[in-house]
């Protein structure tokens, strides 16, 4: 669908009512020949500061405020965008967006969901606290600061540092339409993280880092904890060498499992399936994954500390109310993502994942097993421990899986050496099927969070 953008002016309006605005654009493209119209409007703020060897490198604070419009004349439609929301941008928003939308090629796909389908969650999710703002610049900084210098200070071979940082921001979601759809929700976001390098005798340097992200900044852990952590990821990457080419179990950290699980959600996509692209065309029903593995994709969840998780809204792209999906259940395929528009090319009903860029995931999570790490580790007596992977090698279309790694080898059921300089390698459709142990360790750092995975039959391809 094409897009037009209005190039950015300052905005003098400082005291606009957004939802009104919102909703009058609506009723200004209407009048002006629409026949259905969607008016979406987004403003935020940003702080972040980086501070290197106890010096700030850099700092930044900016805010935003956006205003985008999607037109439908008939089946043919078109989308614009714009900052400027002084009465003269709005009319170029409008006026841009139905001329582009008559040019363009009819679609019966196109149009809003049903009038009925809108709607919203309507209990508080948590999602934002004004907290994010409450420490002053100095203490942000301050707080970068102590990240490094304790991962600095933890041992003495934490020689240098790539720097400590600190960000907050805070965001707001505005959507209106022309079936009666009128909804917003805030966002608060902070984040502290260090990223320290460590030498050898030899002069060889490895780096780590360690980070802490939450909604307000009571969750955050503390400047100290990060930086050692940091220090202790990077130290152990030290003396990494390459293996054999070999085929052994592969267990993969939480922090790396979760790629595997954002190309499932991807695979499941009503966006690839309609494309024929994705190796799980045709399997709805059918088992594509080892009975440990269900997939549930939830944008209602409230963690246990009572606060929203990072994919968490009271609807989505749309304007459909917010839910609970199980993708995958023990191991049998559920069902696929759709927005309105995959539903109807798929003759199926949206599942509630429409985002600004098509189909997006909520808070994609695996339900967690009961082996811990160590336990699983323990189990195999010659392995790799994947704790980060390089490069792009995943192809949807055939399952096919080839990743740059870098983890620690496992001997005897524990972990030993660093390695570096490796590939991993095989197929999506049946690594699904080989995992054989989920951790226990589920931890939702972010949006997109999986507990330990083992992984059978997989390569390794090194010296």
């Amino acid at each position: 669908m094409p897009e037009a953008a209005v190039a950015p002016q300052n905005d003098p309006s400082v005291n606009l009512d957004l939802k009104s605005l919102a909703a009058e654009v609506v009723s200004r493209a209407l009048a002006a020949g629409a026949t259905d119209a969607e008016a979406g409007v987004s403003e935020g703020d940003e702080f972040s500061v980086t501070v290197r060897l106890g010096e700030v490198e850099t700092l930044q604070e900016s805010g935003s405020r956006g205003l985008g419009l999607k037109v439908y004349v008939g089946q043919r439609s078109a989308s614009a965008s714009t900052s400027d929301l002084t009465p003269d941008g709005i009319a170029q928003l409008v006026s841009g967006a139905l001329a582009l939308a008559k040019v363009t090629e009819e679609d019966p796909f196109a149009g809003l969901a049903d009038a009925e389908d809108f709607g919203q969650l309507e209990t508080d999710l948590h999602l934002y606290f004004e907290d994010v703002y409450s420490l002053p610049a100095t203490e942000r900084i301050e707080r970068a600061r102590r990240a490094e210098a304790a991962a600095l200070a933890y041992d003495p071979r934490i020689t240098n540092s790539q720097g400590g940082s600190f960000d907050a921001a805070t965001g707001r979601r505005i959507l209106a339409n022309s079936r009666g759809f009128l909804g917003d929700y805030r966002t608060s976001y902070c984040g502290l993280s260090a990223a320290p390098l460590a030498s050898d005798a030899t002069g060889a340097m490895q780096r780590d880092f360690w980070s802490s992200s939450a909604r307000r900044i009571a969750d955050l852990e503390s400047p100290e904890s990060i930086g050692q952590e940091a220090a202790r990821r990077a130290l152990r990457r030290l003396g990494a060498r390459r293996v054999p080419t070999q085929q052994v179990p592969i267990v993969f950290a939480p922090e790396v499992a979760r790629s595997l699980l954002g190309h499932l959600f991807e695979a499941a996509s009503a966006d690839s399936i309609w494309r024929s692209a994705s190796f799980l065309c045709g399997q709805l029903g059918e088992t594509v994954a080892a009975p440990a593995i269900t997939l549930i994709d939830d944008h209602t969840m409230i963690l246990p500390n009572g606060v929203g998780g990072f994919g968490t809204s009271p609807f989505d792209g749309e304007g459909l109310p917010s839910r609970r999906t199980v993708v995958v259940q023990d191991g049998v395929l559920q069902t696929y993502l759709l927005n309105t528009y995959t539903a109807r090319k798929l003759k199926m009903r949206s599942t509630g994942n429409a985002s600004r860029g098509g189909i997006g995931a909520g808070n994609l999570y695996l339900q967690p097993g009961t082996d811990s790490a160590e336990a699983i580790i323990a189990d195999i007596p010659n392995g790799f421990y994947v704790l980060s992977l390089m490069g792009f090698g995943t192809n949807l279309v055939t399952g096919d899986y080839s990743r740059g790694a870098s983890g620690l080898w496992i001997e005897n059921g524990e972990l030993t050496y660093a390695v570096e300089e490796v590939t991993v390698s095989g197929n999506l459709r049946e690594m699904l099927r080989n995992i054989t142990a989920v951790g226990n360790d589920l931890i939702f750092r972010g949006s997109l969070t999986s507990p330990t995975l083992r992984v059978d039959g997989m390569t390794v391809a090194g010296a």
